[in-house]
């Protein structure tokens, strides 16, 4: 299977063609770039987002590296402990991609 990559843009394109709603293209634009946002800064606050069926979204905290390399390089850096977004799916979405081909 191969598998293609889906942009922001895509998304909208599909939600606006394939749903009857009665909302422009536009408005579906805002209120991507909305959720978006919002998870985004939520993550930022250190909340964590649980989107029930979907998945949850939450800040995870990376542990400092003493002797980590810098594969460009190959030199040694130190890496300060830091914090990273984590994605945890939800049962639903498990199932859906359980059987992909």
């Amino acid at each position: 299977m191969e598998i293609k990559k889906v942009t922001k843009n895509d998304l909208v394109d599909s939600i606006y063609q394939n749903h009857e709603l009665k909302i422009e293209k536009q408005n579906i634009q805002k209120v991507v770039d909305a959720l978006l946002l919002e998870i985004k800064n939520s993550l930022s606050q250190g909340s964590t987002i649980e989107l029930r069926g979907f998945g949850t979204f939450e800040p995870r905290l990376r542990k400092a590296k003493s002797a980590a390399r810098n594969p460009k390089t190959g030199e040694s850096v130190k890496v300060d402990a830091h914090y990273v977004a984590a994605f945890r799916a939800g049962l639903e979405l498990k199932e859906k991609l359980w059987d992909l081909k």
